[in-house]
């Protein structure tokens, strides 16, 4: 999407918007980019917090130079003699992988924020505390953890090049250094190790309370097996007298 007034003078203001909930904004006003988020907050399906969208962000410095586009340093530098179509696709393969590393932060902050509700649990497993957590609550959590590591590792393009690329080398390599700069594949790997963490932790609080479940059971028929027993018992005095 154009924007007919731009930041500064020289480049077109240019914004990209992506279906996994993120915009990107070239040389656009702070005043426009305020009143598009507001448009946008209009249309929204399960927004995030107001404090994790203002906070979970990415910015790079842009120059227009001659030569090839790159990222150098942490400064993109765009091909000025490109024309207007092939510059919009330069700026789409480094905002792709901008999207990309705010979206992860924000599943980073997801994750983040369930560690902390569990973080109790070793601690009181390991002094013999009852753990305060019902199968049903054990369930959800694990719920949760299997639907972050499936939005990480197969419905997103974290792990793989998206198709796009595939028949456009250059952009692919602009694509690729902005997601090495940016860690994403270190942080989606620390991701999964942090979920394989939490995952065995919500196994072991499961196991634990199936455990409790069948010894109750047990002795509730250990139990019913005594009443009748003692039943019984009684029958046959009562008979005998």
């Amino acid at each position: 999407m154009g924007v007919e007034n731009s930041a500064q003078a020289g480049d077109p203001g240019t914004i990209f918007f992506f279906r996994e909930g993120a915009a990107v904004f070239w040389n656009v006003k702070d005043k426009t980019k305020k009143h598009v988020m507001q448009v946008l907050e209009k249309h929204e399906i399960q927004p995030y917090e107001i404090a994790l969208v203002h906070w979970e962000n990415e910015e790079l410095n842009y120059i227009k130079t001659e030569g090839q586009s790159k990222l150098h340093r942490g400064e993109i530098m765009l091909n000025s003699q490109l024309d207007l179509d092939d510059t919009v696709l330069e700026k789409f393969a480094f905002s792709n992988a901008l999207c990309l590393s705010v979206k992860l932060a924000i599943w980073e902050a997801t994750l983040d924020k369930f560690i902390e509700s569990i973080q109790s649990i070793p601690e009181a497993l390991k002094a013999g505390k009852k753990v305060k957590l019902s199968h049903e609550e054990v369930m959800q959590k694990l719920g949760e953890l299997f639907a972050l590591r499936h939005r990480i590792n197969l419905s997103s393009d974290f792990l793989i090049t998206p198709d796009f690329y595939w028949d456009r080398e250059n952009l692919e390599e602009l694509y690729d250094k902005t997601c090495q700069f940016l860690s994403i594949a270190r942080r989606v790997k620390v991701m999964n190790e942090k979920l394989q963490h939490c995952m065995e932790l919500t196994d072991l609080m499961r196991n634990h309370l199936n455990e409790k479940r069948a010894l109750r059971l047990e002795w509730m028929i250990v139990i019913l097996i005594t009443i009748e027993v003692m039943f019984e018992l009684g029958r046959v005095i009562f008979l005998a007298k």
